[in-house]
């Protein structure tokens, strides 16, 4: 299976940073990213991954909000570590492709090829206020998402693999006619080229994709290489995967060239009781009023008039907002007849993803039966704590895996595409 380390600030429950077994401060110290870069690489994990909004996402009254950029912070990682992937999140909404181009080539070249590209498309209406913008509705962002990406790798094949040339004696750095414009002209870009940076190591990154709406589906199917998405149960998870996977025919793809990663938040004890007084110690340090201000953005509508320990009011869905995750929340909430401050409760730990609290072998078991029951090509894991809960997985978790003959025991190359078992691209544009 895959396995990539989704890093947050100091663990992913929205109350991490008041436990003792955290250091809230370290959310801007590139010391602490070192550390758990190095945890990921000696677990042979695949990659890791960093998450971005263009917004404060949340109140920063009661979370340590506020991190470092993804690309900044990923150059600087990759300096410490030789195998592990490096992969970040970038808007196509509030970007220009030639820019996203040119830093995901340098980073793939920084790297030694292990750069890979989390596409969103911003969902969040404080994202829009910051540019000056009205939030595009949900199907423009996609249609401006295609474009992107179209431009984005027509730039990264502008230079072809043999330009370069380095001939001292005769004077050529480069054959010219190997690097060409694109010269694209399109609904929301015109852009001339070529790329200033020659081609990426890997032809071009790992693209990947974290939208379960149908747009989001379609867009996964058409581009994606790895697919992070959110389930709550077996079942889900396995219609959704089997979902994906069958769109892929329609755009002459196989399911081996796109790996679906369900999120897994494991809140790791060397015995499950122990592991669920964690659970409980990070459940009692919840803000409710946080809670309720997250449920409530992702919701659209204001919970805060709403009793905590009523249920979940049934508002009409926002067409513009996070579609697939209102959906899950929705679903949760109504499975088990939860009040607003339950949902809060089940959020607080993965924001949708599922949360397993256990013994590494409990874990291992709940890892194997997705993995083998068409539900997972791998997991998205997803710490509570940091470093901690990230250290616990790879030093408990994965030998459990790779005893079971469930994960590698060592790398078998270099590239973030060797780890996923996908092939290099092929160059599309120059002849």
């Amino acid at each position: 299976m895959h396995l990539n380390a989704f890093l947050m600030g100091v663990g992913h429950h929205e109350a991490a940073w008041r436990h003792p077994l955290t250091e809230p401060r370290r959310i801007t110290d590139l010391r602490h990213f070192q550390e758990l870069a190095r945890i990921a690489e000696r677990g042979k994990l695949d990659s890791l991954f960093l998450a971005d909004g263009l917004a404060l996402a949340g109140n920063v009254r009661h979370n340590a909000l506020g991190g470092l950029e993804p690309l900044t912070l990923l150059a600087a990682l990759a300096a410490v570590t030789e195998h592990v992937g490096l992969i970040a999140t970038v808007s196509t909404t509030y970007n220009e492709p030639f820019h996203v181009a040119r830093k995901f080539a340098s980073l793939d070249h920084i790297s030694g090829g292990r750069a890979g590209w989390n596409i969103v498309t911003s969902a969040g209406e404080a994202e829009a206020g910051n540019f000056g913008l009205e939030r595009p509705a949900h199907g423009e962002r996609y249609r401006r998402a295609e474009e992107f990406l179209q431009v984005a790798t027509a730039l990264w094949d502008s230079w072809a693999d043999d330009a370069v040339l380095g001939d001292r004696q005769s004077g050529i750095y480069a054959d010219i006619s190997r690097v060409r414009p694109i010269n694209h002209e399109g609904t929301h870009f015109r852009v001339k080229g070529p790329l200033n940076i020659q081609r990426p190591p890997q032809g071009h990154p790992l693209l990947v994709q974290a939208g379960s709406s149908e747009d989001g589906k379609e867009f996964a199917a058409r581009h994606a290489e790895a697919v992070f998405t959110a389930q709550q149960t077996l079942e889900d998870a396995q219609e959704f995967y089997a979902d994906l996977k069958g769109r892929l025919p329609a755009y002459g793809r196989q399911p081996h060239q796109v790996k679906i990663l369900p999120g897994i938040s494991p809140i790791i004890g060397s015995t499950e009781r122990e592991a669920l007084r964690l659970e409980k110690e990070l459940e009692e340090l919840i803000v409710p009023a946080y809670g309720v201000q997250q449920l409530s953005n992702i919701l659209g509508v204001d919970l805060a008039a709403y009793p905590l320990d009523g249920p979940l009011p049934d508002t009409p869905p926002n067409p513009d907002g996070q579609q697939s995750r209102v959906q899950l929340i929705r679903d949760l909430a109504g499975r088990g007849n939860l009040t607003i401050r339950e949902v809060i409760s089940k959020l607080a730990g993965g924001r949708g993803h599922r949360v397993v609290a256990g013994t590494p072998e409990q874990i291992a078991d709940e890892l194997q039966e997705w993995y083998e029951n068409g539900a997972a090509d791998g997991f998205n894991i997803m710490p509570p704590h940091l470093p901690g809960g990230l250290a616990d997985f790879v030093d408990h978790v994965v030998p459990e895996l790779q005893i079971r003959g469930l994960f590698r025991k060592d790398y078998e190359g270099r590239t973030l595409r060797d780890h996923y078992g996908l092939a290099r691209p092929a160059q599309a544009v120059v002849a």
